[in-house]
């Protein structure tokens, strides 16, 4: 394989060690003796820990004497409701006063008055009536404000006119911690207009498997650089520590996350098993928490993985032995979205495990009244000791006095609220800008194509080139950042507006078609957004079927004009084939809202030289083939494509030749073709048609939004229909079957039909289900066989559920499979 280069501890400590002995005496004072105990042995002696501990201390006398006042006031049901925070979506001001809740967020899509995101105005109003009601003392003592908290990952990202900066993955080939501070204040003063306290970022995850759906959230498969800015963005967001800029009117909570080893999953799988040992949690995946805890960071969330099959959530040895105890981390902790249910023995409505762990806030969006209810009982008869409870609490009243809450005015009343000026503000574009300046990775640039003579008629063409939505990807205004207009975008500009301010004569063509023959042309393509497990993949090849960019990149060479492709993904992919159909190949990551920054580096000056150089270099090694995955410089026989390190500049020209176009056979037909919804995306083109009175909406199964329901609603024949617009021939799938998770909530009061539509008049076939038997999820495997009154050379919706009834149906993991045992399965 061709292969192209870079061009550029342990801590000891104290510990015992316990044996068990058959005798008993009377313990004495530590002195470094051997001490008996009852049938225990305890041996003091030094052992080395693969966790560093902190210099930090959040302890000040002043504020814990504070605490005491107030936590000696608080009765029994505030301090539970201060350890529960739920979602604005299905919590209600008037729900905050009665339960005293300690925090309420806004989820990927839960903004104000059911809407994924809101401008300045409405968020201000919004949040301004929650706090309201936490101050409201009536049958209480003393009234505890709340903070409410938002993933503001790549900037303020949940407004409209918020400065996106590029994700992670891109800040991270800048090898910049100065310009990730300066990011991450523009960011803080963004959520202050809003009226935010609260931002859970950063994201200090290694990822080194690339399958992630959450790469592109990492700024590097080394941990080296994610350590070099953790502490940094702690300080851009929270000031620095103990500096009268610390907690000041500019700045917002901050939270590192996800604790601890969500990059280091098997197989890259979302929300899976860290089977790793504990040395390589600590020193790659751990490497994050150190500089942000001694930054004064007030706040660490809890991952939905595992480590060797604990969960986080749950698993006290990592949250309080070294999180609190070893690294000395005098925060609180946060879960993440209903994460303690996925405790053994736990519900999301429903564990004590995860506090007695050292979880010291859940995180419990739509569970948050049931999780009160049973935290309160186990607090009462026990459970849940009273001296637990009383730390988390002062963890979290630590936390709101830092942040100087109890003096701060309403939201609404705050400096920079509602100032829209402060948005998009010049100096954060400006910042913004540079960092997609810094962040972008040339790869090739043969015969000197770039950077491109303004002068030139440009051709821009891909449906990447006028899309801020695409081009900013997850995260971004909804939680998915898919199939966003422009306009949402006041303050921002794609792509294709950077090269119209540049370039003299552009032409415009997201298929690539043109009448009077460019010069040159630039071809914006790559990943459609995606946010967590959505984005996991089975392997990194773009588009292994072959691609509409690919043809059009291969029909622009033969006609003779030389061809800028710029790659927008959240991970480094197989894209050979492509790179090989263009003279030059960027990868520019997710850049967020200032598209100009790219045209910056394409295009020369009037003087004909660069405007600005390449600067950024890998963060990511780049895989030479499909599956090459995990791929860490490091690793024993490491060979990729491209080495971690890797980047061309002007100044810095090299020639790659012609790279492997094998290897991507078969790959890409069983996922892209017969998976139609996973993860809770319908992949590729596929959509649902929906008849009058049908509502669809995504719902929670196994995790966020990962399922649909189809509620049916009103008299008569209804159906919901499953299409991509294309006719298909499953005739060599007969022997398949239509596999799907599926429940009935409501009782349907007449029979569902679950079945295929083809081409011509009247043409389908179904079987009948009775919804009584779907009362809980089920896999369901219908053979294509039971269809044999259509025509399955010609289907044009591979799914149809049809009722005349009223009720629900959930819908989770539609694909079609093989049959399992070659028997005809007809509705079982």
């Amino acid at each position: 394989m061709k292969s192209f280069k870079s061009k550029a501890g342990l801590v000891a400590s104290t510990a015992v060690l316990a044996l068990l002995v058959g005798c008993t005496s009377t313990p004495e004072p530590d002195t470094g003796e051997v001490v008996v105990t009852e049938e225990i042995l305890m041996v003091e002696t030094e052992v080395e820990s693969p966790w560093p501990d902190t210099s930090i201390d959040l302890i000040d006398p002043a504020i814990e004497a504070e605490i005491d006042e107030i936590i000696a006031k608080m009765t029994l049901e505030q301090k539970v409701g201060q350890v529960i925070q739920g979602d604005n979506s299905s919590a209600t001001p008037e729900d905050v006063k009665t339960y005293r809740l300690g925090s309420i967020l806004s989820g990927g899509n839960s903004g104000p008055n059911g809407q994924p995101y809101a401008d300045a105005e409405t968020w201000v109003e919004t949040v301004d009536a929650y706090y309201q009601a936490s101050l409201d003392t009536e049958g209480v003592e003393i009234a505890i404000p709340i903070i409410w908290g938002i993933d503001a990952v790549h900037g303020h990202n949940n407004v409209i006119g918020g400065t996106i900066f590029p994700h992670n993955i891109g800040l991270g080939a800048m090898r910049n911690p100065e310009l990730i501070r300066d990011i991450a204040a523009a960011t803080a003063v963004e959520l202050r207009v809003t009226g935010h306290d609260w931002t859970f970022a950063p994201t200090v995850a290694v990822p080194r498997n690339d399958r992630w759906g959450r790469t592109y959230e990492g700024f590097a498969e080394d941990p080296e650089v994610v350590a070099s800015y953790s502490g940094m963005i702690v300080e851009g967001l929270q000031g620095a520590f103990e500096s009268d800029e610390f907690m000041g009117a500019d700045k917002v909570i901050s939270t590192a996350k996800h604790y601890v080893g969500d990059g280091g999953t098997t197989d890259g799988v979302d929300q899976g098993d860290a089977a790793i040992s504990e040395e390589d949690l600590a020193q790659i995946h751990g490497a994050g928490y150190p500089p942000a805890i001694e930054a004064g960071l007030l706040s660490v969330m809890a991952s939905f993985n595992s480590w060797n099959g604990s969960k986080l959530h749950g698993d006290r040895h990592l949250l309080t032995d070294v999180l609190k105890d070893r690294m000395g981390f005098d925060g609180f902790v946060v879960g993440d979205w209903n994460g303690h249910g996925q405790v053994a023995g736990c519900t999301n409505t429903d564990c004590p495990q995860a506090l007695l762990a050292g979880l010291d806030m859940y995180m419990a969006p739509d569970s948050w009244k049931g999780l009160y209810e049973s935290t309160l009982a186990y607090v009462q008869d026990g459970t849940i000791p009273m001296e637990r409870l009383d730390d988390a609490v002062r963890r979290i009243l630590r936390a709101k006095l830092r942040f100087g809450l109890f003096d701060q005015p309403s939201p609404a009343a705050r400096s920079y609220a509602g100032d829209d000026a402060m948005l998009g503000a010049p100096e954060h574009r400006a910042i913004a800008r540079q960092a997609v300046r810094e962040s972008l990775v040339l790869l090739k640039n043969e015969g000197g194509v770039l950077p491109i003579d303004p002068s030139l008629h440009v051709l821009v063409a891909g449906d990447g080139a006028d899309s801020i939505s695409k081009q900013s990807g997850g995260w971004t205004l909804t939680w998915q950042g898919a199939g966003l207009e422009n306009d949402l975008f006041p303050n921002g500009t794609s792509i294709l507006d950077g090269i119209r301010a540049t370039a003299s004569t552009v032409t415009y063509s997201e298929s690539g078609t043109y009448s009077d023959k460019p010069d040159v042309a630039v071809v914006v393509f790559g990943e459609d957004p995606y946010a967590e497990f959505q984005g996991d993949r089975d392997h990194l090849a773009y588009d292994a079927a072959g691609t509409e960019e690919l043809e059009l990149l291969r029909q622009l060479q033969a006609d003779g004009i030389p061809v800028v492709s710029v790659f927008l993904s959240g991970r480094p992919m197989w894209v050979n084939r492509e790179i090989n159909a263009s003279d030059a190949f960027v990868a520019a990551w997710l850049p967020g809202t200032e598209g100009g920054g790219v045209a910056d580096l394409l295009f020369a000056g009037e003087d004909g030289k660069a405007r600005h150089d390449f600067t950024g270099t890998l963060s990511y090694s780049w895989p030479g083939s499909p599956l090459q995955t995990p791929l860490n410089i490091g690793d024993e026989g490491y060979d990729p494509l491209f080495a971690y390190g890797y980047g061309l500049s002007y100044a810095m020209p090299a020639s790659i030749g012609l790279l492997d176009e094998a290897g991507a056979d078969g790959l890409m037909s069983s996922e892209a073709e017969k998976t139609f919804f996973a993860g809770g995306s319908l992949l590729g083109e596929w959509a649902l048609e929906a008849s009058d009175s049908v509502e669809i909406a995504r719902i929670d199964h196994m995790a966020q939004e990962d399922a649909l329901s189809v509620v049916f609603s009103g008299p008569g024949e209804k159906s919901v229909l499953l299409s991509d617009g294309r006719v298909r021939d499953l005739q060599r799938d007969a022997n398949g079957d239509i596999e799907l998770s599926m429940m009935v909530r409501s009782t349907l009061n007449a029979p569902l039909q679950i079945g295929v539509e083809c081409e011509g008049e009247g043409c389908s076939a179904a079987v009948t289900l009775d919804p009584a038997s779907f009362a809980d999820w089920q896999e369901v495997r219908i053979s294509l066989s039971c269809f044999a009154m259509a025509d399955l050379t010609a289907i044009t919706s591979p799914f149809v559920a049809q009722t005349a009834g009223a009720g629900r149906l959930d819908i989770s993991d539609l694909r079609l499979a093989e049959d399992e045992d070659g028997a005809e399965t007809c509705g079982s």
